[in-house]
């Protein structure tokens, strides 16, 4: 196995690091754990780090702060000759930039740079020094990497910004998916809405994400203030965090629908909770598209039927999915009506949704071999 070093943020509930330890905890599983370093650009240590080590990683920080260009580059050339990688993995978009130039003539086999979202961020308080590095970071990265590779195919797009796809070098590869969590959930209706004081009939309507703009959660609620009108049944629960928890929180009260909206947090049993739901709303704003989105995808193994904006791509949809994608501008009233169409259709076959992932290049195994194609092929 090739040495690797996994450029991350830190291994907290972010969707890379949790993919990454998803594929890791699998490989050991199968008996091919890789020989992994997981080189943190955050200076604190994260929630998911004993995991990482008990599943026969290493874990640095970096003990300089990217904002400290400079002295970050030197760091982790520091870690590059100390650790003898084999493989320098890159997974922070644009920003990959850095690290392939802190990595320059270091004796690698190969470099990565692995797009897991379209926004092409540049962090600078500045738009217009963003402005002005987006392209020649864009540039840096297809330029410097041996292997260029995006979530999805608009994300391998968006980086490539037009360039055509070198064969062998530009490529898609899939999130792993593990269906066991949601094949294993009992789809408890009863005790999910006992749990959260909705009444036993109580159709859910599940916001399952970063409470944050991109997520779009407001709209989510003015989608289920429509519904709620037309179905008297209709509750809505919105299970995760961020800036927006409290706005939502307070849109609810204002329009006299907090006794038919519940704010869960972050739960670790969101398997189940999709199993006892009934629909599955990510309402993203079009521009920049989501980049891939595994919750989509669990969403279907649930059995839940979809309602999409048009800035979920189609990679994460699996044949036979029960799903709506919309226009934002279509409006809410538009949305709660597809959500009621979905309902008469009947509710999705969860076996149905397994199949399909097993088919798929979003299978575990499939895509653990895969993983491994990127880190010893050489392009």
């Amino acid at each position: 196995m090739p040495r690797v070093l996994h450029i991350v943020e830190s291994l907290d509930r972010g969707a890379v690091e949790n993919w990454l330890l998803r594929m890791l905890r699998h490989a050991v599983a199968r008996g091919q754990a890789p020989d992994w370093t997981f080189y943190c650009a955050l200076c604190r240590p994260g929630e998911k780090e004993a995991e990482a080590r008990a599943l026969g990683a290493r874990v640095v920080h970096s003990p300089v702060p990217l904002r400290q260009k400079l002295g970050f580059a030197r760091a982790l050339r520091a870690e590059l000759a100390r650790g003898a990688h084999d493989v320098l993995h890159c997974h922070h978009d644009l920003v990959s930039a850095l690290y392939l130039v802190a990595a320059a003539r270091m004796p690698l086999a190969l470099r990565i740079v692995h797009a897991h979202n379209a926004d092409q961020v540049v962090p600078s308080g500045s738009a217009a020094r963003r402005a002005l590095l987006r392209e020649p970071m864009r540039h840096t990265c297809l330029r410097l990497a041996d292997r260029v590779v995006g979530i999805s195919h608009h994300t391998l797009d968006t980086l490539l910004g037009g360039r055509a796809r070198r064969p062998g070098r530009d490529q898609v590869h899939y999130y792993g998916v593990d269906p066991t969590r949601i094949a294993r959930a009992r789809g408890d209706r009863a005790g999910l809405r006992a749990e959260f004081g909705f009444p036993p009939d109580a159709r859910v309507l599940l916001f399952l994400a970063r409470m944050v703009p991109e997520k779009n959660p407001m709209f989510a609620l003015e989608v289920f203030a429509r519904l709620a009108a037309l179905e008297p049944r209709a509750v809505v629960l919105f299970v995760g965090a961020g800036s927006e928890s409290g706005a939502v929180a307070d849109r609810a009260r204002d329009m006299g629908l907090d006794s038919r909206v519940r704010l869960a947090g972050w739960r670790d049993d969101g398997g189940e909770i999709m199993a006892a739901s009934d629909w599955f709303i990510l309402a993203r704003p079009e521009a920049p598209m989501e980049g891939f989105g595994v919750a989509v995808v669990e969403a279907q193994l649930a059995g839940l039927h979809l309602l999409l904006s048009r800035g979920i791509p189609d990679d994460p949809l699996l044949p036979g999915a029960s799903f709506r994608r919309l226009a934002l501008a279509a409006g809410p009233e538009a949305w709660a009506q597809a959500a009621l169409e979905l309902a008469r259709s009947g509710a999705p076959s969860r076996d149905a949704a397994i199949a399909a992932l097993a088919a798929s290049p979003m299978d575990m195994d499939f895509a653990l071999q895969d993983l491994w194609r990127l880190h010893e092929a050489r392009a």
